[in-house]
């Protein structure tokens, strides 16, 4: 199964073929028309340039002046073994079919509505059958059957074309292609890029990624730059100013040795002004934090998973973290809420 997109604009090109594995590009006047270009063949040429396969119309009243037509487009540069010549189909069309696929051309017959248009043009040697999807439907025509029925044809009967699905509108598209089992699809780059997208395939992958993290991350990684602590003897408003200073929603509470005595959180905060109101604001913290309840702490070293069984099996909103017994941060639960490590 190929696939083509179909553009001529020379940005999103660029983008999709980054892809790597597109078979090439079809382009159409109306696209070109459409971007505004008035250099025709200096864009054509550019752009056979830019992708493995160029297919581009080849117009002309009779099969004679379709001939020379593709012969001058070679003539500016492109190769004839990365040139697919696009015809509307008609008497002449498939005239020139031959004619061109004589001369070692390759073509495609597009514009296709009916069945008999197809046959006429593998009749005549085309690469390439080119249904438009999308236009036979807005006509309100079954448009999946006639590509069937051209699979069909090719297959049964051995013809060396292959049937290109085109005037492709919506991914859903894509999978009817797929299924009508057809050689070629060509797809504009809007449709093409949203064909790897799933919710839950994105659901997956956070899922992937937040565990790779839990595995592989330290805390001493997240924890934040700022690291507010205060003595025993300094008083709650200290506290509470270097709490707003760092943004945290914690301080870390030292002995006079600088060892760790335990921690003040905003929880504590309001709890203890429910009882003393604004004397709380004068108190020293050596009276609030008690010696004997030991802090939660965690290892600068540790995985970020370990952070969170410790978070799950304490309660605790916020854990002291420490590099050779000192306190040099603290993590807090919502910032791995906010991470999606924890639910």
């Amino acid at each position: 199964m190929e696939l083509y997109l179909d553009s001529v604009d020379f940005n999103e090109i660029e983008e999709a073929f980054k892809l790597g594995f597109l078979a090439g590009l079809t382009t159409t006047p109306t696209f070109m028309h459409r971007q505004g270009i008035t250099d025709i063949d200096g864009a054509i040429l550019k752009l056979s340039k830019m992708v493995p396969v160029l297919q581009v119309e080849a117009l002309g009243d009779t099969a004679e002046e379709v001939l020379a037509e593709a012969q001058r487009l070679l003539s500016l540069g492109l190769e004839k073994d990365k040139t697919v010549f696009k015809i509307p189909v008609s008497n002449e069309g498939v005239r020139a079919c031959k004619m061109l696929r004589n001369e070692g051309m390759m073509v495609n017959v597009h514009l296709i509505y009916t069945l008999n248009q197809a046959y006429m043009a593998m009749a005549a040697g085309a690469n390439y059958v080119c249904p438009l999807v999308g236009r036979l439907q807005d006509q309100g025509h079954d448009a999946l059957k006639l590509v069937e029925q051209c699979t069909e044809t090719v297959n049964h009967y051995g013809y060396d074309t292959k049937v290109m699905f085109s005037s492709v509108r919506y991914p859903e598209h894509i999978r009817t292609a797929l299924l009508s089992k057809v050689h070629t699809i060509t797809a504009p780059w809007k449709v093409m890029k949203v064909l790897t997208e799933n919710v839950f395939t994105d659901l997956g992958t956070e899922q992937f990624v937040e565990h790779t993290k839990l595995m592989t991350v330290t805390v001493k990684e997240v924890i934040a730059k700022a690291n507010p602590t205060v003595k025993m003897n300094e008083t709650v408003f200290e506290a509470l100013s270097r709490m707003t200073d760092s943004g945290l929603g914690a301080v870390t509470v030292l002995k006079e040795s600088g060892e760790l005595a335990g921690i003040f959180t905003d929880g504590d905060l309001r709890r203890n002004l429910r009882n003393s109101g604004k004397a709380l604001l004068e108190k020293a913290m050596g009276d609030l934090v008690s010696a004997a309840k030991v802090p939660v702490t965690i290892t600068s070293d540790a995985l970020l998973y370990e952070a969170v069984k410790i978070f799950k099996e304490t309660g605790v909103d916020n854990i002291i973290v420490t590099e050779n017994n000192a306190p040099i941060g603290m993590i807090d639960i919502q910032d791995f809420v906010k991470m999606n490590l924890v639910g």
